[in-house]
């Protein structure tokens, strides 16, 4: 009988010792792990957010200089001190003359508009090309809008969008401040006399 009790006491402290070193290494599994699950789940929060965040398109002056058909009418608003306007923050919607429509203007006629003493014009014509807000393609009724310079361009849905007869050539072109909308003309209010300003 002792023999018999004395083997179950060590096979009882045997289990015991092996519980015991079980939930030593159960734990110690579980202080491990943690960290590294947690590291995980963070890195996967940060890789969320990389995603879900917009890229910036940069102000519409940025957009159209990467753009690379606007350096005629970026090295006018320069001129015209509408840059800082430009880069604000809007938001603005811009018909944008490309370098093809302000070349296609009468002979010496950009190089007078870009002189010191004719800036006020030269602004007079850019703002007349911006309407206030975001004004998508989709959302362009026919009719009348007001500019940025005070006065109405018209604008038509008929065959494609023009404002002022100018032909929208691309559309939609996103910035942060607002939208471009490429235009194949250069459009003049009707107060301003291109002749005069060649004459001076």
């Amino acid at each position: 009988m002792k023999i018999m009790r004395r083997t179950t006491l060590v096979a009882v402290a045997a289990a015991a010792a092996l519980t015991l070193a079980a939930c030593s290494s159960s734990g110690d599994d579980t202080a491990t792990s943690e960290p590294s699950a947690a590291a995980s789940e963070e890195a996967a929060a940060e890789t969320d957010m990389a995603n879900e965040a917009p890229a910036s398109a940069g102000t519409l002056v940025d957009v159209a200089a990467a753009a690379g058909q606007f350096t005629t009418v970026l090295a006018a608003a320069e001129a015209a001190g509408l840059v800082d306007t430009l880069n604000g923050a809007g938001p603005f919607t811009v018909f944008a003359p490309t370098d093809e429509a302000f070349a296609a203007l009468p002979a010496g006629l950009v190089d007078a508009l870009l002189l010191p003493e004719n800036k006020d014009v030269l602004a007079k014509i850019l703002t007349y090309h911006v309407v206030p807000g975001t004004v998508m393609a989709a959302d362009i009724a026919d009719g009348e809008v007001a500019t940025v310079e005070g006065q109405n361009v018209t604008l038509s849905t008929a065959d494609g969008v023009t404002v002022n007869g100018a032909k929208v050539i691309q559309a939609d072109v996103v910035a942060d401040n607002g939208v471009i909308h490429v235009i194949d003309a250069v459009i003049v209010p009707p107060d301003v006399d291109p002749a005069a300003l060649l004459a001076q």
